[in-house]
């Protein structure tokens, strides 16, 4: 049985798996188990099974949930060691003062007078020598407790007991833990038992206390029991592939069943990969203060930005982070996904993708489709004119980007009538340059096919070239950096090539486009562009929208277009996201800032950031009502001789005058996070976060430790 969504795009991976898939050799322990990555597990799948049912408590968006203890919204009032066990003993030194003096008799008998008062004088007076003492030993007893409980409330006594005494030694003492029941062991699978399936569940069970059993197995094979639940598959297909195959039932078409290699932390159970860990610090809300990051595709579905200098650690501790994790939830049927990057940018092994496209690489096995896959002139020449002049248009206007579309159909539609293929990179430069031959045997073959409605575009494309305003010379040039030896292999429509087209995104599939940055920049901000505008095109219309899709675009120099914000913005009720990384946000243009940061969910500052920059940020970030605590020192003026004699000895001794102090506290509102703080009070290696999820939870911006 293929799992939900595992069925690959045709002629998207270099060795394509045959149907059905066979599962590869089960080994006998797993290379890489969830829990310690990069270590094998113990034979019995002991390291496993405790990762599968460690808790993992709901928690505010953005914690790590794996073993997270949840901490109260507001930090309690702690009282300084010192401070708490130097009052609790004053305490008891006054309270012991107090009960040597009523014992001795030095404040009188008053203290006696509720006994003679509330008690018969027959009690009082009479020769029972063992009665009389019980009486008043049982009255000096209460005496003492009342005491006793005044100055231990007085000396915090409680706090000290919970602090220091045996409840503070229970809870360094870990209880051992009892194993959960078999209705709420995820290792036995209840809910396969609860629908029919024991058999199955039996056998996944077994395989997971043999060892033989990964965090991708299970996370695979529960994606598959959400589409029978859901009616995508029956259930006599999934007991029969599970009992057949194990744990490598459902498999990836890829045959994979996990990464080569893995540098970051992750939970397939949440769909998280940490990051790193919060700051405890005061700018921290309690409650996430030193509790770990964790990203998954709940916040990504909003998408992120994250600017920070050159050696920021963007690529290094968010993007290969990012990427690893969705190449995991892809060999699960969770996701798709596209990352993109230069050349040797360190975004993964090769072997932990089924497509990488080298542009400019002739050793590269896949090519890139110029037109997204898309049969269409109109969709094709909308997406092509955004990648080639989408940078030119005038931020919420796109008039160039229009009147290039119109361009770029008018030769398309022609073109595929006659050859059933839209143009090359040379042909379509030597058609938009509005050379004769070209224009000329297009003509001829469009008029030998009876197609008079083409023909009036090419008539209107040819009025318009002599034009001052026309813009096929802009899009002749912008077509020309690819018409370049470095590329000539490449953009192939003949079918001589094997293209990866962005439709595939319907697949689980994992893709790595390398861009050619050196010698090639503009072409390369070209191509990103391409890509950004084939992914929001292709996922709007995903039939299977269950799949995640993302892309990771590391260094969005010169990609961002008000086209490109727009579609970023209707990307989350599509179940997809981008995730973008800039040097700074002057790579952006000025009116095209505000509606980028609006429109990504969850915004990242790095450390070295420009104060510039951090203007932006603290203004979408906004302000917070605190509470300011104003202090004033008043010095005091004695006005009697001995007043000002005391306060000669005071000075003399301290060495300043005596004051009086006063504290004004007031509600004021301030930014959560100012241009100055995050230019210059962010240390090297942390980051400033803001986080929103699809449902619409936030979480304030938040000082990340990303070293953590």
């Amino acid at each position: 049985m293929d799992s939900d969504g595992t069925q690959e795009a045709r002629g998207t991976h270099a060795n394509p798996v045959p149907r059905p898939a066979g599962p590869p050799e089960v080994p006998a322990a797993p290379p890489r188990p969830a829990r310690a990555p990069g270590m094998p597990p113990p034979p019995d799948g002991s390291a496993f099974l405790t990762w599968l049912r460690t808790p993992r408590p709901d928690a505010a968006p953005g914690v790590w949930r794996l073993g997270h203890t949840p901490r109260p919204q507001e930090e309690p009032e702690l009282i300084p060691a010192r401070q708490l066990l130097s009052g609790a003993v004053i305490a008891f030194l006054v309270g012991w003062l107090v009960w040597s003096l009523l014992w001795n008799g030095y404040l009188g008998g008053w203290w006696v007078l509720p006994l003679e008062l509330f008690t018969p004088d027959s009690w009082l007076h009479n020769n029972d020598r063992v009665g009389n003492a019980v009486l008043w030993y049982g009255y000096y007893t209460l005496i003492a407790l009342g005491i006793m409980l005044v100055v231990g409330r007085l000396g915090r006594w409680s706090e000290v007991w919970r602090r220091w005494g045996p409840p503070a030694w229970r809870r360094t003492v870990p209880a051992p833990e009892r194993p959960p029941t078999p209705e709420h062991d995820p290792a036995e699978w209840p809910e396969l038992r609860a629908a029919g399936a024991a058999d199955a569940a039996a056998r996944l069970a077994g395989e997971a206390r043999a060892g033989l059993m990964r965090d991708v197995d299970h996370a695979r094979i529960v994606r598959a029991w959400q589409g029978v639940r859901s009616g995508r598959h029956s259930l006599a297909a999934f007991t029969g592939s599970v009992l057949k195959e194990g744990s490598a039932a459902c498999l990836h078409p890829s045959g994979e069943r996990d990464l080569p290699a893995r540098l970051a932390r992750h939970d397939l159970v949440t769909g998280q990969v940490r990051l790193g860990t919060t700051a405890d610090d005061a700018r921290n809300p309690y409650a996430y203060r030193g509790a770990g990051l964790g990203l998954g595709p709940d916040l990504l579905g909003t998408s992120l930005l994250a600017v920070g200098p050159a050696g920021s650690g963007k690529t290094g501790t968010v993007v290969r982070p990012l990427a690893e994790s969705l190449c995991l939830h892809a060999l699960a049927g969770r996701a798709a996904v596209v990352v993109v990057g230069a050349a040797g940018a360190g975004l993964g092994p090769a072997d932990a993708y089924d497509v990488v496209v080298r542009i400019g690489n002739q050793e590269s096995v896949y090519d890139l489709d110029l037109y997204g896959g898309t049969t269409d002139p109109d969709e094709a020449a909308a997406v092509l004119a955004e990648a080639l002049v989408g940078d030119l248009a005038e931020p919420h206007q796109g008039g160039d980007t229009r009147r290039s579309t119109s361009v770029l159909a008018q030769l398309l539609g022609p073109f595929k009538a006659v050859h059933g293929r839209f143009p090359s990179v040379p042909e379509l430069r030597q058609l938009l340059d509005g050379a004769p031959g070209a224009l000329t045997a297009l003509r001829q073959a469009l008029e030998g096919s009876g197609q008079e409605s083409l023909l009036r575009e090419l008539d209107a494309r040819e009025r318009q070239m002599g034009h001052p305003g026309d813009v096929g010379g802009v899009l002749a040039d912008r077509v020309a950096l690819l018409d370049r030896p470095a590329f000539a292999g490449f953009f192939d429509t003949s079918g001589q090539s094997r293209p990866f087209s962005l439709k595939a995104l319907d697949h689980p599939v994992r893709v790595r486009i390398d861009l050619p940055e050196r010698g090639h920049a503009d072409a390369s901000r070209m191509l990103a562009r391409l890509v950004l505008a084939q992914f929001t095109a292709s996922v709007a219309v995903r039939e299977d929208r269950s799949l995640f899709a993302c892309l990771v675009l590391d260094d969005a120099t010169g990609v961002v277009t008000p086209e490109a914000v727009r579609g970023i913005q209707r990307l989350r009720s599509g179940n997809a996201g981008v995730v973008l990384t800039l040097r700074t946000l002057d790579d952006v243009p000025r009116p095209l800032r505000g509606p980028l940061l609006g429109a990504t969910g969850c915004r990242m500052a790095l450390s070295g950031l420009t104060p510039w920059d951090g203007q932006d940020f603290a203004e979408v970030w906004g302000k917070e009502w605190i509470e300011a605590r104003d202090v004033t020192d008043r010095q005091i003026i004695a006005e009697t001789p001995a007043g000002k004699a005391l306060h000669m000895v005071r000075r003399v001794i301290t060495g300043k005058a005596p004051t009086a102090r006063a504290v004004t506290v007031r509600q004021v509102e301030r930014e959560r996070w100012s241009a100055s703080e995050l230019a210059h009070a962010v240390p090297p290696g942390h980051a400033v976060l803001s986080l929103t999820t699809v449902k619409g939870e936030h979480a304030p911006p938040l000082l990340v430790d990303l070293r953590g």
